[in-house]
């Protein structure tokens, strides 16, 4: 599962990357890896893998992670191609959902690609070539849809109906995401064409020093403008936090965290932030060999979590045993969990939660 990290030239989006590539960010549990120069898998910061690994002492320790991409910056014109906007949409169409990095800071040393300060315009300006690239793909599907339909096919009509519902929509500045679109309708024939603006949303605004806990006027502008989105707004001070991530003492750093009045990065709620847009949950697994938190999309079974380890556990699937991740916390250890009687055996049906401590049974 990838997120991608847009926003136009100048915003801070390189900044970010950076921020998150730094080991430092975190801590020694949670580094990062660089797969090419514009994609890193990072780990995603997790208290409870490290409770749980306090209390089982294991030989190593594996979190969950989401893979980020760092997009080239898009302009005016990126849907006709202008600029990178063939690469920059490529791209974007190939994540599962979008970090979108607006600039929320007065600083004439760093030159606005406009000219001038103004984050609902840079907002708007993205989701313009965004949603020209979606009615591009809509009109598209919508012409070889209208022939069929005009013949009388019933299936054809439904779908034309509902094309034309999002041509409509797009055509009047609104993303795929906003738009009320019967569930069944949306399944069959929008969501298989990977709108770009269909995908889930953080706007994450890139703040000065000052402004790290309690926003500004620029931020309060953005949450009025996407508050009939259902998306989630993030107040980051990219800048400040890779400076503090080039501090080689973790004291030092929180010292300054702390000075800033955050309690931990504001990238590590941003992961945390990304992994739940991403539709993702951990289950642990947890022995002496090895504390692994895995990744599940919420609403998996245990079958399917279980073939997130091996395909070979989903085929051969018998039962899983659950402790929940409050009991495990709370006994200290599996034996004292099983002695309480608090140790489940779920079947094949069982719906995974967020925090599940998973064994699984199979035959193959």
């Amino acid at each position: 599962m990838k997120a991608g990290i847009v926003g136009l030239p100048n915003v801070g989006k390189s900044t970010l990357f950076n921020c998150l590539s730094n080991a430092k960010a975190q801590s020694a549990n949670f580094p990062f890896c660089t797969i090419e120069p514009n994609i890193g898998v990072v780990n995603v910061p997790d208290e409870r893998l490290t409770k749980i690994e306090a209390l089982v002492k294991p030989e190593k320790v594996i979190p969950a992670t989401v893979e980020i991409v760092d997009i080239a910056g898009l302009v005016k014109g990126a849907s006709k191609g202008e600029g990178l906007g063939n690469q920059f949409l490529a791209n974007i169409r190939e994540t599962d959902a979008i970090l979108h990095v607006l600039r929320c800071f007065d600083n004439d040393n760093i030159v606005h690609v406009d000219g001038s300060i103004d984050p609902i315009r840079d907002k708007e300006t993205i989701d313009i070539e965004l949603q020209l690239k979606d009615l591009e793909t809509i009109e598209k599907k919508l012409d070889k849809v209208s022939r069929a339909a005009k013949t009388g096919n019933k299936e054809a009509q439904k779908e034309e109906n509902a094309l034309k519902k999002v041509k409509d929509g797009l055509e009047a500045g609104q993303s795929v995401r906003s738009l009320e679109i019967e569930a069944d309708d949306y399944k069959a024939y929008i969501k298989p064409l990977q709108c770009i603006t269909d995908k889930p949303v953080l706007y994450i605004c890139n703040v000065d020093e000052s402004s790290a806990v309690s926003g500004n006027a620029y931020v309060e502008q953005v949450k009025a403008a996407v508050k009939d989105e259902n998306a989630e707004v993030l107040v980051l001070a990219v800048g400040t936090e890779a400076d503090i991530n080039e501090l080689d003492d973790y004291e030092e750093r929180q010292l300054f965290l702390e000075d800033m009045g955050l309690n931990e990065p504001g990238s590590s709620k941003m992961i945390r932030s990304a992994y739940k847009l991403l539709n993702q949950q951990t289950y642990f697994t947890a022995g002496p060999k090895e504390v692994r938190a895995w990744t599940v999309t919420i609403g998996s079974t245990a079958p399917q979590a279980a073939g997130v380890i091996h395909t070979d556990f989903e085929k051969g699937f018998i039962r899983a045993e659950v402790i929940s991740y409050e009991d495990y916390i709370s006994y200290g250890s599996e034996a004292k969990v099983k002695e309480a009687g608090k140790m489940r055996v779920e079947g094949k049906n069982y719906i995974v939660k967020d925090g599940d401590v998973m064994h699984f049974l199979f035959n193959v």
